[in-house]
């Protein structure tokens, strides 16, 4: 029996390295392709299906680099920090800090003062799924005035004279993007932890899964990506300053792999917060949304996926719980649309 028991192990772990290969092999297929058609974008891709890990990457660090992308060359995964941000949140609730139904009256910064109308009514799951109603920080014309570092001009006083000034939450409870949203989920963080964002980051994701090619600040670092506009100009690393928490983070495939690995842990701290931000908060028609997650559904998968795009860098994140895999994917173009037909083609002929 005991010969039986250790040749069918042998005959799972040799099946299961088989078909890990066969994904790993129709995955590199697909992104050597794209980068054959598209040889300006450079691309990083990290896999994770049941703890078994696989990477491909295409393109220079920089148009003029010998220096090749590899699973440490570092991307700015831009709104993908909403993740992060949203999986804090939750661990903030299981630490019982917060509720996620709460008001967030009393949990702002005190210059925050909300107008009669406002008040006793924006819950922190309205902002974590982008249905608070709150005006938002005006993006186009913040490019406009700045196009390389649009963001970097917007301080504190921006965000208080935005929301002291809101009379009325016109659309609350239907669907809009927010950043001001994941800034003011950011400044919740740092008042109920009585730490920066930045520490808060580093003390509950990043240090503990040894993110090393995760960055907050300091981003001159030798494995960095050059991010091209759509137009193929160089555009800088951008900075969030005040709106960190909604899209600052840079970081590599192997640290998302990473991150990907706690999620798909529900024995982990950062695997059961993402239970958490999995659930339904917001559901119309054809969207539904948990706490910064897109949560997509057919008929057998249920995914959970966040894209970003920085104004010279596009990714997106993705995974299936009950499949037990992940992904992420980077480029050092803002392509949005190149982004979404890479992961469309890897779930439609490997992971579906």
């Amino acid at each position: 029996m005991k010969t039986s028991l250790k040749f069918l192990a042998a005959l799972l772990l040799i099946s299961n390295c088989s078909f890990g290969q066969d994904i790993s092999k129709k995955i590199d297929s697909i992104i050597k392709d794209s980068y054959m058609k598209n040889p300006d974008v450079g691309i990083s891709v990290g896999f994770i299906k049941s703890n078994v890990e696989y990477y491909t990457a295409y393109g220079d660090l920089n148009p003029g680099s010998q220096t090749k992308i590899n699973k440490k060359s570092i991307f700015e995964i831009a709104s993908i920090t909403k993740i992060l941000t949203s999986n804090l949140i939750a661990q903030a609730v299981i630490d019982h800090k917060i509720k996620i139904d709460e008001d967030i009256d009393d949990l702002l910064p005190k210059a925050y003062v909300l107008h009669e109308n406002l008040k006793n009514k924006i819950k922190i799951s309205d902002l974590a799924s982008h249905q608070s109603g709150l005006p938002d920080i005006d993006f186009g014309k913040l490019i406009e005035l700045d196009p390389q570092q649009p963001i970097s001009s917007v301080t504190e006083k921006t965000l208080t004279t935005i929301i002291n000034n809101c009379t009325d939450l016109i659309d609350y409870g239907k669907y809009r993007y927010s950043t001001i949203g994941y800034t003011l989920l950011g400044q919740i963080l740092e008042k109920v932890y009585g730490k920066s964002y930045d520490e808060i980051l580093r003390g509950k994701i990043i240090e503990p899964l040894r993110m090393k090619n995760t960055l907050t600040k300091d981003f001159e670092v030798k494995n960095r990506t050059i991010g091209h506009n759509p137009n193929g100009g160089v555009q800088e690393f951008m900075k969030w300053n005040v709106t960190a928490a909604a899209g600052l983070v840079k970081s590599d495939a192997a640290d998302m792999v990473a991150f990907l690995k706690a999620v798909l842990n529900k024995e982990t701290a950062i695997g059961k917060a993402a239970i958490i931000t999995e659930k339904i908060f917001y559901k119309h028609e054809n969207r539904e949304m948990g706490l910064g997650t897109n949560i997509v559904t057919d008929d057998k998968n249920t995914i959970y996926m966040k894209s970003g795009d920085s104004m010279g860098q596009s990714s997106i994140i993705c995974y299936n719980r009950a499949k037990n895999w992940g992904i992420i994917i980077l480029l050092n173009q803002r392509n949005s649309k190149m982004r979404q037909n890479l992961l469309n083609e890897i779930y439609d002929t490997v992971l579906k």
